[in-house]
């Protein structure tokens, strides 16, 4: 399968890295980490200008149309440059699915069935609802986050225990959700549960749930998420196929980022490598570490052509359960192999807070650590092909 970034996307690229090579260097993004918020709302600002918290969305909704390789196209230089603004948990996680929610309760509506019951909210209100966050979150206006895992280490939606019950004004879930990216932050808080057996979603307001903040090994702010008894608003009922195809897609833009960062490291440890010099050569230049640093180049192409082949899939609705395990797997494999090597030819160096090397190792970790590492990926395909 052929596939090239366009004129204009590549033309975006080009925007967004000249944007933040000016206005996010490295040294001004770890002040931004170590800030209290963990992000800058200048940044974020600069972000909605060019567009970039629009780009998935419908247009009556104040979006631009884009599709997910327009997403990939700008996730993969966000990993190179250690974004850590709330654009994947807002505009790619949560906004994936109230996009996906609006969608899929305005067609129930206009088939003339309703969501839920009379005190839980009708298809028409679902929908007025998630489009009026879709529109906050494309302008930028609002911060949304998922929460969606609860620590087992799988995506896998059939396991949610997070739990709704029906009440006089609507819906109360109860559970715990781990690792939500910006769960302390935001202002939309989209949540999966089960009601009657059924995986469900819902909008909650995010007063309403105990947060244990935190911040991830890659810099981004992240938190623990209580619910006990706390109201929400059902989205969409039966959502099981709705998750899955959003946290695919989600996955699939995750990588990118992943990607990215281990482009960045492969560039930037051929510099040091030819740079850095031992015995009045390049260290570049000894047998072994040329082998180490085409090594490196060929995990980054792997991984980055089953990126794009991936992505590709995604964009024709060709994408299986099996093509995401494989993306992740092998990004996640893949990326750890880069990491590692960019380390090792760096020296101690490579570990120290100073240098960015470290800092996209860790990114790639934590990329791998969201929605089931690596191996449990393999054991998805391993287990889907001896069934």
């Amino acid at each position: 399968m052929d596939f090239t970034f366009t004129a204009e996307q590549n033309e975006l690229r080009s925007t967004v890295t000249r944007a933040l090579k000016r206005e996010y260097p490295f040294e001004k993004r770890q002040a931004i980490v170590a800030s209290a918020a963990g992000w800058s709302p200048d940044i974020w600002q600069r972000l909605v200008e060019l567009g970039l918290t629009a780009i998935p969305f419908a247009e009556d909704a104040g979006g631009l149309g884009g599709s997910i390789v327009d997403l990939v196209a700008v996730a993969e230089i966000f990993g190179s440059h250690l974004l850590a603004e709330p654009w994947t948990a807002s505009v790619v996680l949560a906004g994936g699915l109230l996009a996906g929610a609006a969608d899929t309760t305005a067609a129930t509506a206009g088939s003339g069935d309703t969501i839920g019951t009379a005190t839980s909210g009708t298809g028409t209100s679902a929908t007025a609802a998630a489009r009026a966050c879709l529109e906050r979150i494309a302008a930028g206006e609002s911060i949304g986050a998922l929460a969606h895992e609860e620590g087992r280490g799988t995506p896998d939606p059939s396991l949610i225990a997070t739990r709704a019950e029906r009440t006089d004004g609507g819906h109360a879930l109860t559970g715990d959700k781990r690792m939500v990216l910006h769960g302390a932050g935001a202002d939309v808080l989209v949540v999966t549960a089960r009601l009657d057996g059924e995986l469900a979603l819902f909008l909650v307001d995010p007063v309403a749930a105990t947060a244990t903040p935190f911040t991830t090994i890659d810099g981004r702010s992240a938190a623990h998420l209580r619910f006990d008894e706390a109201p929400a608003t059902l989205l969409a009922a039966e959502a099981e196929p709705l998750v899955r195809e959003a946290l695919d897609r989600a996955i699939v833009v995750l990588s990118a980022e992943a990607v990215g960062a281990m482009g960045e490291l492969l560039r930037r440890t051929s510099e040091y490598a030819f740079t850095r010099e031992q015995f009045g050569v390049p260290i570049g230049t000894q047998q072994a570490l040329g082998h180490r640093l085409a090594d490196m180049k060929i995990a980054y192409l792997k991984a980055r052509a089953t990126l794009l082949h991936t992505t590709a899939l995604a964009e024709a609705h060709r994408l299986s359960a099996g093509d995401v395990a494989v993306l992740k797997a092998q990004v996640g494999r893949l990326g750890r192999e880069v990491g590692e090597s960019a380390i090792q030819i760096h020296g101690g160096v490579g570990m120290t807070d100073e240098l960015p090397v470290g800092h996209l190792h860790k990114r790639i970790l934590a990329v791998d650590a969201l929605f089931g590492q690596a191996d449990h990926h393999l054991r998805v395909l391993g287990a889907a092909a001896v069934g």
